[in-house]
């Protein structure tokens, strides 16, 4: 996938709002596990509150003591990070964690039986509290005296907790990270597949396999396949009405032609030879670009249905060209298997041959050799004359159009642009070469 990739870029923003997201619920999962924890302990931190409570009495001495201590064995181990207090007006009790340090209350005044919920910063190991106080009354067998009671635990334990739960989220949130982002992937594979079948089905109308995209397509998507469908009907019709005129055009040339070849010979009957011949090669000229014309007019380039023949249409060309004068003085040594099938047009294969082969038997000096054979889905056909062939350096330039090289007192030039002509619109290819066996003029086409 390229930098400029639709379905590159759907992936990376969905990876990256997975991940957002998934970075999102993280904190906001924590966020909640801790409030969680903090209430969890908090309510802990009541039920020893109440505890402390109902363990106080007065002694002998009329004083207030803690006969029934909390059942927490962290009270009783110095700087466990669990505390209780309470105060009096002339007794301060402390558990024993709390060791020779005491709870820094905020000096505020709680109302009786109210609950007030501090959190202290440095406690007697240094850590931060979360602090329960509540101001009772005791019973009238205590006096009604007014206490206030404080239960401390360490912060810190909310934070390991929270650390230990990020721990064990982390490779969860990973496997959802990537099940998140496959779905995505999957999502968007499904969601572009439309597009893929409308490139699949382009590719096919370019080849020349198909004519219009004529499938159904999503609703979002249809739209633009019956778009294209009305562009190509337009230029169907667009082609059309251009093979119209052209045709129409070389139609009107061919009577005035006709006029011209007769004046021709009525210049020959005066005796006026070396005009007749130059108006006779003109009228050559012309009449094989009308010939041309007529040849693009005429080919059916993009039938899906195209199949010829190729040993039957060769063997038809080679006896025509070997009736003429410049063939019927050659050997024509013809080597077709039976069987290759090309996806073109009959007579648009006939045309190129004959162009083909009359180019090698104006230049051949005794032979002309044809092969053909299957390779790679196509099929090479190959016509080599004994001919002097074509130097290295102009071989390029005998494929340009309206490029006309000598070749041994001949010429190649327009019969070599019709079957370019011809070649392009059949997805065939046309190659042009000197070897040992001779000049050599390839034609790969698409098998059938």
């Amino acid at each position: 996938m390229s930098g400029g990739s639709l379905r590159l870029r759907l992936l990376l923003a969905g990876a990256v709002s997975v991940l957002a997201a998934l970075a999102l619920s993280a904190l906001g999962l924590t966020l909640l596990f801790e409030r969680h924890v903090e209430r969890r302990i908090e309510a802990e931190l009541r039920t020893d509150l109440t505890q402390v409570v109902a363990g106080l009495d007065r002694n002998t001495d009329g004083k207030i003591v803690m006969t029934k201590p909390a059942a927490d064995p962290r009270f009783e181990r110095p700087l466990s990070g669990l505390y209780w207090q309470v105060e009096a007006e002339d007794t301060r009790l402390r558990s024993r964690s709390l060791w020779d340090a005491e709870l820094s209350l905020p000096q505020d005044a709680p109302p009786d039986g109210a609950e007030h919920r501090h959190r202290i910063a440095d406690g007697p190991a240094g850590e931060p509290l979360i602090v329960i106080e509540r101001r009772i009354t005791l019973p009238q067998r205590l006096r009604n005296e007014a206490v206030t009671v404080a239960v401390a635990i360490d912060a810190g334990e909310i934070d390991q907790a929270a650390r230990a739960f990020r721990t064990d989220l982390l490779p969860y949130l990973g496997l959802l990270a990537l099940f998140l982002i496959g779905a995505a992937y999957a999502q968007v594979a499904v969601g572009l597949s439309p597009l893929t079948a409308i490139r699949d089905r382009l590719s096919a109308i370019r080849a020349g396999k198909a004519t219009r995209l004529d499938r159904s397509f999503p609703r979002e998507i249809q739209p633009l396949a019956t778009e294209i469908d009305a562009l190509l009907d337009a230029r169907d019709l667009q082609i059309r009405q251009a093979r119209a005129r052209a045709a129409d055009l070389a139609h009107g040339l061919k009577t005035p032609l006709q006029v011209l070849a007769g004046d021709v010979e009525r210049l020959r009957a005066r005796d006026e030879t070396p005009l007749a011949d130059e108006i006779e090669t003109l009228l050559e000229s012309m009449r094989r670009h009308v010939d041309r014309e007529l040849t693009r007019t005429r080919m059916a380039a993009g039938n899906p249905d195209a199949r010829s023949d190729l040993a039957r249409t060769a063997m038809q060309v080679m006896k025509v060209v070997s009736r003429t004068p410049e063939g019927g003085r050659l050997a024509w040594k013809p080597a077709l298997p039976e069987g290759l099938f090309a996806r073109i047009d009959p007579d648009d294969l006939a045309e190129a041959l004959g162009n083909l082969m009359e180019n090698a038997a104006r230049h051949a000096r005794t032979a002309i050799a044809i092969t053909a054979r299957r390779e790679d889905g196509r099929i090479l056909l190959r016509i080599i004359d004994d001919g002097p062939g074509i130097p290295e350096a102009k071989i390029d330039d005998a494929l340009k159009r309206g490029v006309r090289l000598d070749r041994a007192g001949g010429a190649a030039g327009l019969g070599l642009a019709i079957v370019q002509d011809i070649a392009e619109a059949w997805d065939a290819r046309l190659t042009l070469e000197n070897t040992e066996a001779g000049f050599t003029a390839c034609l790969s086409l698409p098998a059938a």
